[in-house]
């Protein structure tokens, strides 16, 4: 009985060239038999590392997205919400009143832009001088309002390439490498930062909070835009490759002059730290001194940039309210959705490298440019435009958490999200079938009753557009669900195709309806029946917005009630005006002719008063 084998089991843990490896188990006989040494090249120098990594990738779980279809998903999401809209209230028409005015102001204006005496609240230039400038180059036939996106569009793409270009740097980090296996088979570097960057930017187009504001002609996208390029040159500066230098250069000054400045700043200051305490064998000393003049450099033009020009700073409001909590939590819970528990997922499952973050840039820097914007956001009354910002580097961490998922996890996300986007595509479909055939019919008359005056417009463009886009939503969750597929990107496929789904629908099904609700063209048709098109309208007590929507839907020129103005035969007063407007000596020469509100803003009522001098004019039918 001394030879014979007895189901006992004894671990034995090979080696690698010198280096641990993974634990075998072996079975034992009476006497051990020797195991020799493997020659297999480890995946990563991981005695070099002071903790394990979470992340265990095979090689087969790196396949590659097909550039084909994430292009067309990036597609499907960035065009829709640029194409065939009217601008939308407030900061979408009051941004585009500021670029009409800019465009046809002289050079030096540029430098301090005003609209009807007011400056913009951001404090941003950049925005405006693009659509200025895409408003003078545009050609003759092409609409105004169309125009000036053009520029919005570019911003949105460089977004997206500059985060999955991000992601792609930081996760060739040798911290962010996933454990070797003894003999081979683990997933290549480059190929797992690609499956991680394609996951990061499906992770960017799921988030619920960039869908409205990525798609206006607002600062807010110019500041995500320059946020991105600063992320991307910092994840790729210990390269030392031009385009980290040329991303830095253009990132910083032009989030300065998108209206954060202080952002812009603070990121620089951290920038110069975290150069300074990296490890030695992060990058040598010469490189170092370079890296760290130019960053020096950029940073001190960025804040003489900002003191030249007198920039805002965000002033200091803090939370102390209950209630400003609540609200507080209720915007971060919905406008990171879902990336947020994925990103603290990344925290949780990479904590042990989070007690070394020097060493472990790849989390390091994308909870550093996380962590600013979260902090502005709450303490100050910048709210989700500042937390826009955020975005691309919740995105990073929320890739980091698929290789650490189990087989459960990544299904529960998966049926969830095909139920969830389903039952939002299905609802979105039902009403619009519902406006155009009456069946059913009470979605119907729940329109008719919060805008009240729409008639239903159909365009075979958005149809073609929207059963496309729900053929695909089909197939791709048949084809996920259907058959597991062990890509690591699998996991956020689905979520990121069902929001630009419903992105899409809204865009295309819905986006009469939306036009009539969010913008003030409908208000100003009625005005504009009522009062043709005169040589000038007088104006009183009118928002910036309205005096914008005004001029660009009604067409008029207009003008300030004062004693000295032209005498326009018509006057457009805001409702608030007409206890003081009426006690003035100004209104015996006026007649109140009609009050014309928004469809959908009670709020939003205008007055239309008739000069009794004007006795060329029509009765009023």
């Amino acid at each position: 009985m001394k030879d014979a084998w007895f189901p006992t089991l004894n671990a034995q843990r090979l080696t690698v060239k010198g280096q641990p490896a993974l634990p075998f188990v072996l079975p034992a006989a009476g006497r051990q038999a020797k195991i020799p040494s493997v020659a297999v090249p480890p995946f990563a120098p991981t005695n070099a590392l002071p903790h394990p990594t979470p992340a265990i990738v095979a090689q087969d779980a790196v396949r590659r997205l097909p550039r084909w279809a994430l292009i067309a998903l990036c597609l499907s999401y960035v065009l829709p919400g640029y194409i065939g809209r009217a601008p939308w209230k407030n900061a979408d028409i009051l941004s585009f009143g500021h670029m009409l005015a800019l465009a046809h102001a002289p050079w030096p204006a540029w430098l301090h832009p005003t609209l009807d005496g007011a400056a913009p609240d951001s404090g941003a230039l950049l925005p405006y001088w693009l659509g200025a400038l895409a408003l003078q180059w545009a050609p003759g036939w092409m609409a105004p309002d169309f125009a000036v996106r053009i520029p919005f569009v570019l911003l949105l793409g460089i977004t997206l390439a500059a985060t999955w270009h991000a992601t792609y740097h930081l996760a060739q980090h040798r911290g962010a490498q996933p454990v070797a296996f003894a003999f081979g088979g683990e997933a290549p570097p480059a190929e797992y930062a690609r499956a991680l960057a394609d996951a990061s930017l499906l992770a960017l187009l799921a988030t619920l909070g960039l869908a409205q504001l990525s798609h206006e002609t607002t600062p807010a996208l110019a500041q995500l835009a320059c946020a991105s390029l600063i992320y991307f040159g910092l994840a790729a500066l210990r390269l030392g490759a031009w385009p980290a230098w040329a991303a830095l250069a253009l990132g910083l000054p032009g989030l300065a002059l998108s209206g954060a400045a202080s952002t812009a700043l603070i990121w620089a200051a951290m920038a110069l730290l975290g150069l300074l305490a990296a490890p030695q064998e992060e990058m040598e000393r010469g490189p170092r001194l370079r890296a760290l003049l130019l960053l020096a450099l950029i940073a001190a033009a960025c804040a003489l940039l900002a003191t030249l020009l007198g920039l805002p700073r965000w002033p200091i409001d803090l939370p102390l309210r209950p209630g400003d909590w609540r609200t507080l939590a209720r915007l971060f819970l919905w406008f990171t959705w879902p990336v947020w528990p994925l990103a603290l997922w990344t925290l949780w499952r990479w904590r042990c490298q989070l007690l070394q973050i020097r060493s472990h840039r790849h989390l390091g820097l994308p909870v550093m440019m996380a962590l600013v914007p979260i902090i502005t956001t709450a303490l100050t009354h910048a709210s989700d435009r500042a937390l826009l910002i955020a975005l691309p580097a919740l995105a990073t961490l929320a890739a980091f958490a698929l290789p650490t998922f189990k087989r459960g996890a990544a299904a529960f996300i998966d049926w969830f999200t095909v139920l969830f986007f389903t039952g939002w595509a299905i609802a979105i479909w039902v009403i619009w079938l519902s406006l155009h055939t009456g069946i059913p019919a009470k979605p119907a008359a729940n329109v008719a009753r919060l805008a009240p005056g729409f008639t239903p417009i159909f365009q075979w463009p958005a149809l073609a557009a929207a059963l496309a886009g729900t053929l695909a939503w089909i197939a791709l969750a048949r084809w996920r669900t259907g058959r597991h597929r062990t890509a690591l990107w699998k996991s956020l496929v689905l979520p990121a195709a069902g929001a630009t789904l419903c992105w899409l629908l809204l865009m295309t099904l819905w986006l009469p309806g939306l036009d009539y609700a969010r913008s003030v063209a409908p208000q100003m048709a009625k005005i504009q029946r009522i009062i043709g098109q005169p040589p000038c309208v007088q104006t009183l007590g009118l928002g910036t917005a309205q005096l914008v929507g005004a001029r660009f839907h009604g067409g008029w020129q207009t003008v300030p009630l004062t004693q000295d103005a032209p005498q326009c035969p018509w006057l457009l007063a805001g409702v608030n005006a007409k206890p003081a407007f009426e006690a003035s000596s100004q209104a015996s020469n006026w007649t109140l002719q009609q009050r014309v509100g928004h469809p959908t803003d009670a709020n939003d009522t205008l007055l239309i008063y008739r000069r009794k001098s004007a006795t060329d004019m029509l009765p009023v039918q």
